[in-house]
């Protein structure tokens, strides 16, 4: 069974819609029936309306023309499903060792963090000496102390990071398969119904197999990232994208950035799957809304990919993939001139080919093992934050 059938359905309302939209409007002689030149709808509609709620339109950026396409996406922002805790309490027994020494690690770069504030009328959790003493005065009839609380200290640090993950198809493939093409050999058809056999067939091989999956680190990862940013108190949101075409963004809440973590947050986070493409440019601005009005001093997006941007529509003439490159570029430098500093980690072998300049002079990371990527994530959030 398709482990995700609940978000599935719901995605593909939208996805199936614009698909109908794109296919009625199609001239049924057209050439693309018979594996000839495709059209490319995408390129030629003009800008776009967010009527219904919860949804956001963005600018595109042609890097040829030199100029954005006005309202150009349709982004449609929801909760992602609830799922079952497990995975995240599994996921922290099975590297038990590894988040130990992660939050020594913190520990040691931001001690402050660490320094409890005692004798509070609220706080934290109840100061077991505190209480022991309170528990005492109360059996010697003396009026005890109500200050039995304690917290740590945030007054010297003010952070706040959003966690960016891609939820395209390819992150249902396996990470030891020697056979695996590189992401650069997209291969997807521009028909769109082609294309949708295309993505679901793609995404069917990864879901009938037994092996560990791209997607599946990617959620062991954010687990010791959240169990680490817990610990330190930072304030943190996590976000997941995917899509198709223009007009159909998908943009998950996995815990935004004012929500207290939770079994509802555990249970999204075992929901992150497999689904579309990666429109990363309106993701990337969408993440931006989010943290451009947190009061927080210090602002970070860390972009968790396996591959170059990519969609239907999302280039020039269907071939030049440099446009989807330089509009995820711009939606980078839209986020400095925010105050926000972005950091990309690839599990994409061969993405020093385009983040080079799709990161432009930001920091990036191309992981050549994938299984370190959960004890990555909280070591490169360490430094670039300490």
């Amino acid at each position: 069974a398709d482990e995700n059938s609940e978000l599935d359905s719901e995605a593909n309302q939208e996805l199936l819609k614009n698909l109908m939209k794109e296919i009625k409007n199609r001239d049924l002689d057209n050439s693309s029936f018979s594996g000839g030149e495709p059209l490319h709808f995408d390129e030629e509609g003009g800008p776009l309306e967010a009527t219904a709620p919860d949804t956001f339109t963005y600018d595109e950026w042609d890097f040829r023309d030199v100029e954005y396409k006005p309202n150009w996406c349709l982004l449609h922002e929801k909760k992602l499903a609830d799922g079952e805790t497990n995975f995240y309490k599994e996921t922290l027994t099975n590297n038990s060792s590894l988040v130990y020494q992660i939050k020594k690690q913190f520990e040691l770069v931001f001690p402050e963090m660490y320094r409890k504030q005692k004798r509070l009328e609220d706080g934290e959790e109840a100061d077991l000496d505190a209480g022991i003493e309170a528990l005492i005065d109360l059996r010697s009839n003396v009026t005890p102390d109500e200050k039995i609380y304690w917290r740590r200290n945030k007054t010297e640090r003010s952070v706040a990071v959003a966690l960016l993950i891609d939820m395209s198809a390819s992150t249902a493939e396996a990470i030891d398969d020697g056979t695996k093409s590189s992401n650069d050999d997209w291969g997807a058809p521009d028909d769109p119904v082609e294309y949708m056999v295309w993505l679901r067939s793609r995404r069917a091989e990864g879901l009938r197999r037994s092996y560990k999956r791209i997607v599946d680190v990617e959620k062991e990862g954010i687990v010791l990232m959240v169990n680490s940013l817990e610990t330190l108190g930072d304030d943190y949101g996590v976000y997941g994208f995917s899509g198709y075409g223009r007009e159909n963004v998908e943009f998950y809440t996995i815990k935004d950035l004012d929500e207290k973590f939770s079994d509802t947050v555990s249970g999204r986070i075992d929901r992150i799957a497999p689904l579309h493409a990666t429109r990363m440019g309106p993701a990337i601005r969408h993440t931006i809304s989010k943290l451009e009005n947190h009061e927080a001093r210090s602002k970070f997006m860390f972009l968790i990919t396996d591959g170059r941007p990519q969609d239907r529509g999302y280039s020039r003439e269907g071939v030049e993939k440099e446009y989807a490159v330089y509009d995820t570029r711009q939606a980078l430098l839209e986020a400095k001139q925010k105050g926000i500093v972005p950091f990309c980690l690839t599990v994409d072998k061969a993405g020093h080919d385009y983040l080079k300049t799709m990161m432009d002079d930001f920091s990036y990371e191309v992981l050549s093992d994938i299984s370190m990527l959960p004890a990555r994530l909280p070591e490169l959030y360490k430094n670039l934050t300490s």
